[in-house]
C-alpha cells in the first residue's frame, strides 16, 4: 500500500542484469522469480512485483501501470482492439490478454521501443501502461488516457444497465430489511468449511451506482461475466452472488432463505468450478462468495476482517463502473474462465498471501460491549480489538463511547442505549448488524451501585439496581441469542457480575442480590444456549477502583461507611483483605473477559464462573 509503505519494503535490483533477459524468447514464472532475487541488490530485500519485468523493458526512466475504470471500459468491452483505435488512434497499442509476467513484460517493452507514436499500451481484460522520462511525464500521460477515455464513452452513453428492473424501496425500508436478513447471510457465509470461518460483512444500500446496478435490467447477466481486471478477482472471486429479490412482493423471511439457498448454490457452484481446473497440489480456497448483490436492495462484501472487506466492496464499485461504460461500448467481456482460475490460483499471486500475518485469535468476530465507556468496559474493548475483535461499544454516554472507539487498534463503532430500555438495546444492535453483520462476542458490563443498610434502602434504589443490573442483562442476552441463533455459528456472551454474587455484601442488598440474580440467569442461558454453541459464562471482580464511574460516585463513601474506614482507605482495605493482596485493575478483569470470549481459550467452557477478586474465600466458588 503506498500510503504505508516503507524504504525497506522496496526491492532494490541491478537493472543491467534484469535487461539482459530481453534476450530469452521465454521464460517460465519460477525461473523468471529465482532470477529476479538473484539481481536483488540484498538477498534479505522483498521478493519484487508479478510485473517487475514490464516496468524494467520498457526503455524510460518512469513507467507507471494502472488500473483506470474509464480504460478498462474499453479494455472490458467487445471490440475493444477497435475501440481503442477510435479513441486514441496510433498513440494507443493494443496487446491482447496475457497474464502478467514474463511474456507480457516483453510484449509491452516491443510494442514500445517498435511503435514511436505510441503514448499508452493498452492491456485487454486489464488495464493501462504509460511512461516518460520524467514522473510528471508519465502521470500526465496517465490523466490524458482516463480523460480521453472518459470522454469517447460518454458520448455513447445510454440508459446503464438495460434501464431499471425493480425499484428500489424507500431507504428505511432497505435498511430495516437488511437489519433483519444479514445475520442469516452472515452466518451462511461463515459456514461451508469444518469450522466456521467468521466474516465480517460490508454494505452498500445507499449510493447511487449500487443502486442503480442492483436494479438494472441487464445487472445478473453483466455480474455473472467475470471480474474487471485479474486484480479485482483476487479481491471479490471470479464473480459474485446474484440473488433474485422483489422489494415489493417478498418480506425479509423469504429473502433470508434466498440468501441462505444462495450462498449453498454458490458453494457447489464453486467446488465445481474447482474440480474442473484443479492440480493435484492445490488447496481449495474458502468456497463461499466474497461479493453478495441483492436485486433492488444493495451490496454485501464479506471477508476475514473489516479492512478486507472494505477492500472487495471497494472493488465492487470499480467493476459497477466499468461494466457500466463497457456495456454501453456494445458488450462487457471478462477472462475467460481458464484464465480466471489461472489468475486466482497463480502461485505468484498465492505467494502474497504467505507474507500476511497469521489472522488474531478473534479475527471475524464482532464484539458489543455493554458500559463500554468506563473503566472495565473500555479495558475490555481494548483488549478484544487488540486480538482482532470489530468492536462495538455500547453506552448511555455516547460521546464517551466514540471516545473508546476510535481509540482502538482498530477503531470500532459507538451505540448509545440505555439497557433498560428495550428499543434501545435492540437499536444498538441494528447498528453492530448494519455496520458488520450481527454480533459474536456479547459482553454484559453495564452498571451501577448503591449502599444502604435494608431499613434505609429505598424502593427507587432497589427498583434502580434491578432495572440495570438483571433487567438489562436480560434484554442485552436476549437480544444476543436472537441474532446468534439466526446466524447459526455459536457464540459467548459473558456477564461482569461481581464478588458480591457469591458473597454477602454488608448494606448492599439491593446491589448484592441482583448481582447473584445475573449470576444465576448466566447460567439458565448456559443450558439453553448449549445446543446452539452458545456459550454463557460470568467473571466476578470486585473492588475495581481504577477508572470506574461507579466509584466515583457515592460508592465510595457508601462502602467505606459500611467497613468502617475513611473514604481514600479503601483501596489499602480492599489490597489486604484478599489472599493474594493486590488491588485489582480494569486490564486483569479484560484478561478474564478475553478468556471467555475466545474459543482458543475457552471453548469448552459454559456456566462458568471466573472470579478476579485477588482471592475472598467467602467469594470462592462452592
Amino acid at each position: 500500500d503506498l500510503a504505508t509503505i516503507e524504504a525497506g519494503q522496496f526491492t532494490g535490483l541491478k537493472l543491467d542484469e534484469v535487461l539482459a533477459l530481453e534476450e530469452r524468447e521465454e521464460m517460465s514464472d519460477e525461473e523468471m522469480v529465482a532470477y529476479l532475487a538473484s539481481c536483488q541488490l540484498r538477498p534479505d530485500m522483498p521478493r519484487g512485483s508479478i510485473e517487475t519485468l514490464l516496468h524494467a523493458f520498457v526503455p524510460y526512466a518512469q513507467v507507471d501501470h494502472t488500473h483506470p475504470d474509464a480504460i478498462n471500459m474499453i479494455c472490458c468491452a467487445e471490440g475493444g482492439e477497435e475501440l481503442a483505435r477510435e479513441c486514441f488512434g496510433d498513440e494507443a497499442v493494443w496487446i491482447p490478454y496475457v497474464r502478467p509476467g514474463f511474456t507480457l513484460s516483453k510484449q509491452v517493452g516491443e510494442a514500445v521501443r517498435n511503435n514511436p507514436n505510441a503514448r499508452f499500451v493498452l492491456l485487454a481484460k486489464h488495464g493501462l501502461v504509460t511512461w516518460g522520462e520524467t514522473h510528471e511525464e508519465s502521470y500526465g500521460r496517465t490523466i490524458e488516457s482516463i480523460n480521453r477515455a472518459a470522454e469517447f464513452v460518454a458520448g455513447r452513453a445510454g440508459e446503464p444497465f438495460g434501464g431499471r428492473k425493480v425499484e428500489p424501496p424507500a431507504p428505511d425500508r432497505r435498511e430495516a430489511l437488511l437489519a433483519e436478513v444479514l445475520p442469516a447471510l452472515r452466518g451462511a457465509l461463515s459456514s461451508g468449511l469444518e469450522e466456521p470461518a467468521h466474516k465480517i460483512l460490508r454494505t452498500d444500500y445507499t449510493s447511487d451506482d449500487v443502486l442503480a446496478f442492483v436494479c438494472g435490467r441487464d445487472s445478473e447477466q453483466l455480474s455473472q461475466v467475470g471480474a474487471a481486471c485479474p486484480d479485482h478477482l483476487v479481491r471479490t472471486k471470479v464473480r459474485p452472488l446474484w440473488v433474485d429479490f422483489d422489494p415489493e412482493n417478498e418480506d425479509a423471511d423469504e429473502l433470508s432463505a434466498s440468501l441462505r439457498e444462495g450462498v449453498a448454490r454458490y458453494r457447489e457452484d464453486y467446488e465445481a468450478y474447482f474440480s474442473r481446473h484443479e492440480e493435484a497440489d492445490e488447496e481449495m480456497f474458502d468456497p463461499n462468495p466474497r461479493v453478495i448483490l441483492i436485486a433492488g436492495l444493495g451490496l454485501v462484501a464479506a471477508a476475514k476482517n473489516a479492512k478486507e472487506a472494505d477492500l472487495s466492496r471497494d472493488f465492487v464499485y470499480r467493476a459497477i463502473n466499468v461494466i457500466r461504460g463497457a456495456h454501453a461500448l456494445g458488450g462487457y467481456v471478462s477472462l475467460t474462465e481458464e484464465e480466471s482460475y489461472a489468475v486466482e490460483y497463480w502461485p505468484l499471486e498465492l505467494y502474497k498471501l504467505t507474507l500476511a500475518p497469521p489472522p488474531d485469535e478473534l479475527a471475524g468476530r464482532v464484539a458489543f460491549v455493554t458500559g463500554g465507556a468506563g473503566g472495565i468496559g473500555s479495558a475490555v474493548a481494548r483488549s478484544l480489538a487488540s486480538r482482532g475483535a470489530c468492536v462495538v461499544v455500547c453506552d448511555l454516554d455516547e460521546e464517551g463511547a466514540g471516545e473508546v472507539a476510535d481509540s482502538l487498534a482498530e477503531p470500532g463503532i459507538p451505540a448509545k442505549a440505555d439497557v433498560t430500555d428495550e428499543e434501545e438495546v435492540a437499536h444498538a444492535y441494528r447498528r453492530a448488524i448494519l455496520e458488520y453483520g450481527g454480533v459474536d462476542v456479547v459482553v454484559s458490563n453495564a452498571g451501577l451501585a448503591s449502599s444502604a443498610p435494608i431499613e434505609e434502602t429505598s424502593v427507587e434504589m432497589w427498583d434502580k439496581n434491578y432495572a440495570v443490573l438483571t433487567k438489562g442483562y436480560f434484554l442485552v442476552a436476549r437480544g444476543a441469542f436472537r441474532i446468534m441463533k439466526e446466524q447459526g455459528i455459536g457464540g459467548s456472551l459473558v456477564f461482569v457480575a461481581s464478588k458480591n454474587s457469591m458473597a454477602a455484601g454488608k448494606n448492599a442488598s439491593a446491589y448484592s442480590s441482583a448481582k447473584a440474580a445475573e449470576l444465576h440467569l448466566a447460567r439458565c442461558l448456559a443450558e439453553e444456549g448449549g445446543p446452539e454453541r452458545i456459550r454463557v459464562n460470568t467473571v466476578n471482580p470486585d473492588a475495581v477502583l481504577q477508572g470506574s464511574r461507579i466509584w466515583d460516585s457515592g460508592w465510595r463513601e457508601e462502602r467505606a461507611a459500611a467497613y468502617g474506614i475513611e473514604p481514600d482507605e479503601l483501596e489499602d482495605y480492599y489490597r489486604e483483605r484478599n489472599v493474594l493482596k493486590v488491588n485489582v485493575l480494569p486490564e486483569n478483569v479484560a484478561e478474564a473477559v478475553l478468556h471467555f470470549a475466545s474459543e482458543a481459550r475457552s471453548s469448552r467452557s459454559t456456566g462458568n464462573v471466573l472470579n478476579v477478586d485477588g482471592g475472598v474465600k467467602d467469594a470462592y466458588p462452592r
